[in-house]
């Protein structure tokens, strides 16, 4: 690799056999289409901290086949290519990974995220990976391209995976990112940022935004380790000046995309006082706990822009919410929505079913308190006990799930493959017919439509929220 140009192409792949997570896919979630923002920070440090090359595919938002892929991948002269891995995911990364190589034949893969962390030893393994960049990125891939450039010692780079002499290498996890202000913003130029889009938005373009990263609370579903328990935060300051980066490029509206926005208060109440100082014309929605918040940082919120509020709420009563180790309370959560919808702040409530120990009494908890707090947005799942959280180890040391499935799949991934739940219960049935009755009970309620349509403001807004009424009603198990 000697004398080699370093071009690197990054992609977010097709989703075409995304897992479904026991999940049926019939309600579109708040996400939408999203820019895949941790390819968009490594492009950006790219950019600003070497001189490579470097470019980016978004196939989800570009709608591409994989046959499109292919054209676009033929125009590219990059000899890198970077994915971006979530188990979830890994099915249609590797397609694109043999359409890669079968197109550049002396291509180098490779792959970053969550699904290479857990799994370094059988993803180096798959056909066509060359590297694994494990942890943060930025920092490690910008370094792996400067030691292909050079031929140097790639034992040398801290955060790789990969084969020599019929070896596998690790050279270790990288140290957490600290100083985050130090990281370009997001390379959004790169991508077309005016086709992203949210189901729950006013406006035609949306983007994601982080202004933290790690989270520290406990909860055993939770399925983040590349990220870690430490909370490292931005700056105030620094979070608003990437908003005014946006609003040039005419975005006004925005998703903290946190794990929890207000972990610090304090924190949260500086960066809506730095908005409201500015003056700028934006909304956002952010993401946090019902245990997080007061009334001063509500009404600073909403001064700053603040439209909507995603709680994660997830059980029904006390009993459940301490199985799930959320460290909050139905109490909390039924003060936390009351004095958010008398701050008209809109509300998204996250719950989900299929829980350990979970009974039908305790589901039907959940549905009444889904009513009582008659959120805006309601967004329900079943527990999928995914690799690395407590609840996948609790799993398989009870023998509630018989065998290590997501290392199998990891090792030798296929569509075929069925996502495990917490089969104590329940069968997988039955508790999509209970999601499915779930989301009927409170989304078809003469009441909440009556409230809807009267919130509507536009015909974008109506079809948006047509097309997903519509899923509701077609709902089966």
């Amino acid at each position: 690799w000697v004398n080699i140009t370093m071009r690197a192409l990054l992609i977010n792949p097709p989703r075409f056999n995304e897992l479904c997570a026991n999940n049926p896919k019939i309600v579109e979630e708040e996400r939408g289409i999203n820019p895949p923002l941790g390819l968009l920070y490594i492009a950006a440090y790219l950019e600003k901290e070497t001189s490579h090359e470097v470019e980016i595919i978004d196939a989800q938002v570009e709608g591409y086949t994989y046959e499109e892929l292919a054209v676009a991948l033929k125009r590219t002269t990059a000899s890198v290519f970077g994915i971006t891995v979530m188990t979830l995911t890994l099915i249609d990364v590797m397609k694109t990974v043999a359409l890669i190589k079968s197109i550049h034949k002396d291509s180098i893969i490779v792959l970053g995220g969550p699904h290479v962390h857990l799994y370094p030893d059988q993803t180096i393994k798959l056909e066509g990976v060359d590297y694994l960049v494990l942890g943060e990125g930025e920092r490690s891939f910008a370094h792996l391209l400067d030691a292909l450039e050079s031929n140097g010692d790639l034992t040398d780079i801290t955060g790789l995976v990969f084969r020599q002499n019929g070896k596998i290498i690790h050279t270790g996890v990288p140290a957490l990112i600290s100083g985050l202000d130090a990281l370009p913003f997001p390379a959004r130029h790169l991508t077309p940022y005016r086709r992203y889009r949210s189901l729950l938005s006013k406006g035609e373009i949306v983007t994601t935004l982080f202004t933290s990263r790690g989270c520290p609370y406990r909860c055993r579903f939770c399925d983040r380790p590349h990220l870690g328990k430490v909370f490292r935060t931005r700056s105030p300051h620094n979070v608003v000046d990437e908003i005014e980066e946006c609003i040039k490029l005419g975005i006004h509206e925005f998703l903290f995309y946190d794990d929890t926005f207000t972990v610090s208060i304090k924190r949260a109440k500086e960066i809506s006082r730095e908005i409201i100082r500015r003056k700028l014309d934006i909304t956002f929605d952010i993401r946090t706990r019902v245990n997080t918040i007061d009334e001063e940082l509500l009404d600073l919120l909403k001064r700053a822009g603040c439209a909507g509020i995603h709680y994660g709420v997830e059980a029904g009563n006390d009993r459940m919410l301490e199985v799930l180790q959320k460290d909050i309370s139905v109490k909390q959560a039924r003060l936390a929505f009351a004095v958010t919808k008398r701050k008209k702040i809109q509300t998204l409530a996250y719950f989900m079913i299929g829980s350990p120990s979970e009974t039908l009494q305790d589901i039907h908890d959940t549905f009444r308190l889904q009513k009582e707090l008659d959120p805006d947005y309601l967004h329900m799942t079943i527990l999928t006990p995914f690799p690395g959280t407590n609840i996948y180890a609790d799993a398989l040391k009870q023998g509630i799930i018989k065998k290590d499935v997501w290392a199998e799949f990891a090792a030798s991934p296929t569509a075929y493959f069925e996502t495990p739940f917490w089969g104590e219960h329940f069968t997988k049935k039955e508790l999509q017919q209970l999601l499915t009755e779930g989301y009927k009970r409170f989304y078809l309620r003469p009441t909440y439509i009556t409230k809807r349509l009267f919130q509507i403001r536009s015909l974008h807004e109506l079809f948006k929220k047509a097309r997903a009424g519509l899923k509701v009603v077609k709902m089966k198990a």
